[in-house]
């Protein structure tokens, strides 16, 4: 990978990255933040819950979180034991009760409740990296950021998009190759590809889109047929109906209310 890669110029490299990105706007014209909010309090609590877990499991817990703790004040003021239990199936509870905590403290006590709209004031937060910075940013206020989570990470090496394994620099590298206008939808496709198709330990490469722009086409299964059975979500099979639905507009919200599981 790393040696095509090389081979390619600064612009080569530009197009190709670009053109993989259309084509995966075309094959997930539904992708938005997995992670169900209302407002940006909402949304960055959700984000801290969702590290070293699923999002589904995070948006299961919520609503009830959110009854008993609908803003910075009243979770400032909330008790241990109870937003422990709250989120305690979202795992390492008592460190990210912490974080709630401190980070609502923090939201009353320098910004009168509300979540800045500015990433060095967000990352001054309590469990708030950049990541979590940038998922606020891009999809509550429309500032965009590139979120380099593990799939974009891994997702931005395999592409031949950067060697870096940082994911700071990952950020930086992936951020000079595409207009800043992108960088938020960007993020949302490569990490919906990554937990769909470009898996860690298999990606399904004979059924992968951008298969032909790749440099690691080919370290997953190349047999279409069985690269199929790969397929998470709602690209897995026997779930055309729900992917048709996605593509049709359905929120996510809306699915579950007709029964649809949105898990992988």
């Amino acid at each position: 990978m790393a040696n095509k890669a090389k081979l390619e110029t600064e612009l080569g490299l530009k197009r190709r990255a670009r053109k993989i990105n259309r084509v995966l706007a075309e094959t997930y014209p539904y992708a938005v933040p997995e992670l169900d909010f209302e407002n940006p309090f909402e949304l960055l609590v959700a984000t801290v819950l969702s590290a070293q877990t699923t999002d589904v499991r995070v948006n299961a817990i919520t609503p009830a979180l959110f009854a008993h703790f609908p803003d910075a004040l009243a979770m400032s003021q909330g008790v241990r034991s109870q937003i422990e239990e709250l989120i305690r199936p979202t795992g390492f509870f008592r460190a990210k009760t912490d974080s709630l905590l401190g980070l609502s403290a923090a939201l009353v006590e320098r910004h009168d409740g509300q979540v800045p709209a500015k990433l060095e004031e967000l990352v001054k937060l309590p469990g708030v990296g950049r990541k979590t910075a940038n998922v606020v940013l891009g999809n509550a206020f429309g500032v965009p950021g590139i979120t380099v989570d593990t799939h974009f990470g891994r997702l931005a090496n395999r592409f031949g998009w950067t060697d870096e394994t940082d994911p700071v620099k990952i950020e930086h590298a992936v951020g000079e190759l595409f207009e800043k206008r992108d960088w938020t939808m960007l993020s949302h496709r490569v990490v919906f590809h990554g937990r769909r198709i470009c898996h860690a330990r298999k990606p399904a490469c004979g059924v992968c889109p951008v298969a032909k722009l790749c440099p690691s086409n080919g370290i997953g299964e190349e047999i279409p047929a069985k690269a199929k059975q790969l397929l998470k979500y709602e690209l897995a099979p026997g779930r055309e109906e729900l992917l048709a639905k996605m593509r049709a507009g359905a929120t996510r919200r809306q699915l579950r209310a007709e029964g649809y599981g949105l898990d992988a």
